[in-house]
């Protein structure tokens, strides 16, 4: 047990010091930018290659960031025989194609969450990698940070006691010309923002074994909002909700019979918490709120040591975290009646 005025230090390994890899990035978006960002600011790792369907995208994003190498369509990046491993950028619909595309070029993948847009694709993906003998993981970056570390001993030690409740947040507003209001691209907060609550969900209480949600349609192409009750093994539950059409708090709390925590907004992003034991002072940590730029390269870090060690995936967001919370998510859809291309259609209350 945690002394009762002890938080306690992340084990997180310095990023500065994981294996040198040669990186390639597959789409300079958005995030793309902050990735690379990332890890030129906090390690060692050499982003040699880009790619876009796009060169004159590709040539300013290779100017932008002193990349070597610009790849006018991805074929050629996969091809690229100085590229240990490709960070998967594209739009969410094209995670699963690229990621098979890369591991059979012999590249090692890291995808930008969600790895596949439903739970078969996530499993395929893994599969081809074992296959391979090459890693593949889900830059599902929240988990990967010190601050997650840090609440993972917290949780494991008992300062909580038996957790019981987990409720989360995450809304952002959006304008309708934003490319989250895309049906081609898969729009709705499923995939970019309830992936989160979800996977925070499964990482504090596991495996869920049963579904109830609603939805509410942002226009007649589009979910905007969703909100889920999951319950948990011994009946312990999850209170969630997600939105594309207002800002929210975007917090998280966990509770058990000895004390709760409290995760300000944005509580997936490094920032700090504090400890509400029962009976006893609040314990706060007190973590930079530094954003994407300052977490997004945790898991590229990771990706390299596990690599560097002969290892397919990592111990901290493994194939059975990525999946099981897929397969979460495709659940919820069912629920509330959203389909992707190549899935069956599904009669739910939020079918456009």
């Amino acid at each position: 047990m945690i002394g009762a005025a002890t938080i306690p230090a992340a084990r997180t390994p310095d990023p500065a010091t994981a294996p040198t890899l040669r990186w390639g990035v597959l789409g300079p978006g958005w995030i793309g930018q902050r990735f690379v960002n990332a890890l030129q600011a906090h390690t060692g790792q050499q982003v040699v290659s880009v790619a876009s369907r796009s060169a004159q995208r590709a040539e300013r994003f290779a100017r932008q960031w002193n990349i070597p190498r610009a790849h006018t369509g991805y074929d050629s990046l996969l091809a690229d025989p100085d590229v240990d491993i490709v960070y998967i950028a594209t739009p969410h619909i094209e995670h699963h194609r690229c990621a098979l595309a890369a591991l059979a070029a012999g590249k090692h993948v890291l995808v930008e969450k969600p790895l596949g847009i439903n739970a078969a694709q996530a499993s395929e993906v893994f599969a081809a990698a074992r296959d391979c003998g090459l890693f593949a993981g889900e830059a599902m970056w929240t988990k990967f940070l010190p601050k997650f570390d840090v609440i993972r001993q917290i949780l494991d030690d008992g300062l909580l006691g038996e957790v019981r409740t987990v409720v989360v947040d995450n809304g952002e507003y959006f304008t309708a010309d934003h490319r989250i209001y895309d049906p081609a691209l898969l729009g709705g907060p499923m995939l970019d923002m309830g992936i989160y609550p979800v996977s925070f969900a499964h990482w504090v209480l596991g495996d869920v074994d049963a579904v109830h949600a609603v939805g509410q349609p942002a226009n007649d192409e589009v979910n905007g909002q969703f909100s889920a009750i999951l319950r948990h093994a011994g009946g312990n539950q999850t209170v969630m909700n997600t939105t594309i059409m207002a800002d929210t708090p975007r917090d998280a709390m966990i509770a058990g019979d000895a004390g709760y925590l409290s995760i300000p907004g944005p509580y997936y992003q490094p920032g700090p918490f504090t400890v509400f034991p029962r009976g006893a002072e609040p314990m706060r940590y007190l973590g930079a709120r530094d954003g994407h730029e300052g977490g997004l390269h945790f898991s590229a870090a990771e990706a390299a040591r596990v690599i560097t060690a002969g290892g397919t995936e990592s111990a901290i967001h493994p194939e059975s975290a990525v999946v099981a919370t897929l397969e979460v998510m495709d659940r919820i859809r069912t629920e509330i009646g959203i389909a992707y291309p190549g899935e069956q259609p599904i009669s739910g209350s939020d079918t456009p």
